[in-house]
């Protein structure tokens, strides 16, 4: 039983700042955040991206600058996308021990250490001259299992330059068994995995594909990413991934899907994280730029979100611009 008004007056606690932070029910902290980052291969300066203001592709040098903004602002992961110079079917970069995302992280664990957790993407979209994420058939379907194969050499590759997490994003059945066999087979037991296990056939991806260069070249992926319709099914492919032996699991978008990110939430004892993807990032850029909403609070406000929903990891593009104004 509870007081009713006049004598329960909810607002008193919320009539200072002060009184509001004390009984804050959701905190989002920096160490909270992983920054995706994009490094290109050939470019001698950083590239903006046209449709996500304030983010770029990177130079090996200008990632390095922006990975040790992370750590100072307190910034707890790193997520690197790399986008090569040169394509082929097979995505032949993705696993070659000189391809960019390798020497990338190379560089990062001279310069950082241990200091930050720096996590990689592992898929084949941007390193196929197709687009797609994995190897086609003669008839030009994914092929499933013969990606696989390709999965475990890049993990393998992940982790032999550094990586401290390795994140398949592909949703190919079995990708997960598929790389922690490889990498135990290998001799990286101790490399954990992030698996994209609930990731949909989103709209909201748009400005990332121009930021990765990685929009397939014909036909589309709704026939391996999830449908937006479904929710149980997320379910299914996270159970699946976690028998696998992922570590920590991802919903990817985020914003659209706070529902599932609750229910992946509830559902398992493994770390959750969201990804608040480029067109959540890109629609609050373009309305604070016309003045329609007040972007620092659009900011906080959609973090606090995701850490509401369950998340205890969320991947943005603010996360160094967030984690100052937390701290």
């Amino acid at each position: 039983m509870t007081a009713r008004f006049p004598v329960a007056r909810p607002r008193r606690l919320r009539r200072t700042p002060a009184l509001r932070r004390l009984v804050a029910e959701t905190r989002v902290r920096p160490e909270d955040l992983i920054l995706p980052l994009f490094v290109k291969e050939g470019i001698d300066a950083p590239r903006p991206v046209s449709s996500m203001p304030g983010v770029v592709q990177h130079t090996r040098e200008s990632l390095r600058k922006a990975a040790h903004e992370a750590v100072e602002a307190g910034v707890g992961g790193l997520m690197l996308f790399g986008v090569p110079e040169f394509k082929d079917e097979r995505g032949s970069a993705a696993d070659d021990p000189a391809g960019i995302v390798q020497q990338a992280l190379r560089d990062l664990s001279a310069d950082l250490g241990d200091e930050i957790v720096v996590m990689a993407d592992l898929c084949l979209d941007e390193y196929t001259s197709h687009g797609h994420c994995g190897l086609l058939t003669p008839s030009g379907a994914v092929d499933n299992d013969a990606t696989l194969e390709r999965y475990a050499a890049i993990a393998v590759a992940q982790a032999a330059a550094g990586v401290h997490v390795v994140a398949p994003s592909g949703m190919m059945d079995g990708q997960v068994a598929a790389i922690r066999a490889g990498l135990d087979e290998a001799g990286y037991t101790e490399i954990p995995i992030l698996a994209y296990a609930a990731k949909y056939a989103s709209a909201f991806y748009g400005p990332f594909r121009e930021a990765a260069e990685g929009a397939p070249r014909f036909g589309d992926r709704t026939g391996y990413q999830q449908d937006p319709a479904n929710a149980r099914e997320a379910l299914r492919e996270v159970e699946l991934d976690i028998a696998e032996g992922a570590d920590m699991v991802m919903v990817k978008p985020g914003l659209a899907y706070l529902d599932i990110v609750v229910r992946v939430a509830e559902a398992v004892r493994v770390p959750v994280s969201a990804y608040q993807v480029s067109g959540e990032y890109a629609m609050v850029e373009a309305a604070a730029r016309n003045g329609w909403l007040d972007r620092e609070r659009a900011i906080m406000e959609t973090l606090t979100s995701f850490r509401r929903a369950g998340a205890q990891q969320i991947l943005t593009y603010w996360a160094t611009e967030a984690a100052r104004l937390l701290r």
